[in-house]
């Protein structure tokens, strides 16, 4: 299909909680207020994750916003949702989550030749001390940036 992709949302607190490996790319299986409601960016990944159960994966603990042009038939917001990958990345997944007890974390959504997919990241919990560190650094070249900004001055 090709065309353009257009980001809808970015699960900026999985790079905060997690350390991102490995990517993949999975389609979702949605309803059609589903869809409507992404493409108006009305959904929420912060506390998702993904699941493989049965050789499939779901999409657990997403939001995704009742479309207010629906009828009383639209969708449950915080319903599972199936992604859609191949039967080798699925099964890579559930080996990666078993034996390595890592997690699979939507990291971002978009919308690719009309179709949603979700950029699902192999995560490691950090701890807090990696979290306190990581936002030392952040500051660290914060401040660094500030300073070489008024010596050009």
């Amino acid at each position: 299909m090709g065309g353009e992709s257009r980001t809808i949302t970015v699960n900026r607190k999985a790079y905060h909680d997690y350390v991102i490996g490995d990517t993949y790319e999975a389609g979702l299986v949605l309803m059609g207020s589903e869809i409507k409601s992404i493409r108006a960016g009305r959904i929420n990944l912060k506390d998702a994750y993904a699941k493989v159960e049965n050789g499939e994966v779901w999409l657990l603990n997403s939001h995704i916003s009742p479309y207010d042009a629906a009828s009383h038939y639209g969708h449950e917001p915080g319903r599972r949702r199936k992604l859609l990958l191949h039967k080798k990345e699925i099964d890579e997944l559930e080996a990666l989550t078993k034996q390595k007890s890592l997690t699979l974390v939507p990291v971002r959504l978009y919308i690719k030749g009309g179709i949603a997919k979700v950029v699902l990241g192999v995560g490691r919990g950090k701890k807090l001390y990696d979290k306190r560190e990581a936002i030392a650094r952040r500051d660290q070249d914060r401040e660094l940036d500030r300073v070489m900004k008024a010596r050009k001055r």
